[in-house]
């Protein structure tokens, strides 16, 4: 037996519903009905990397970052396949550059997206400290 499964179905045109557990989301490659697959990898990705941050935060001594937010960009190429992706981190806690970085360098070991794209793929990080 697999350890994820999904369903997704489509009546008819773009739009199709994905079931995960519980869970349901419209996604739609029109951007109508929903948001479009490549919108849904982004934040996906983003949902991953942001608990994995506090994670790495964590392990690295700082038990309470407050509130983090992550404002991710994505390029398209002529294809309208995703050809970069950033991450703009801003966190509540005033942390100096460098353990800034090393909770970056540590979120990326975690977030289990940023380990299934491939290395061209994977967001260029910027964290800003004291953000709130």
């Amino acid at each position: 037996m697999s350890d994820i499964q999904t369903s997704t179905v489509s009546d008819e045109g773009f739009e199709s519903t994905s079931n995960a557990g519980e869970f349901e989301l419209t996604i739609d490659a029109t951007g109508e009905a929903g948001p479009d697959p490549n919108t849904v990898l982004v934040a996906d990705y983003a949902a991953c990397f942001l608990p994995a941050f506090r994670v790495g935060g964590q392990q690295r001594g700082h038990d309470n970052l407050g509130k983090v937010q992550i404002d991710a960009d994505a390029d398209l190429d002529g294809d309208d396949d995703l050809e970069a992706i950033r991450f703009d981190v801003h966190v509540e806690s005033d942390l100096d550059d460098e353990t800034l970085g090393e909770i970056v360098d540590r979120a990326e070991g975690i977030c289990h997206v940023h380990s299934a794209l491939r290395e061209e793929l994977r967001a260029d990080v910027t964290a800003h400290a004291d953000a709130f």
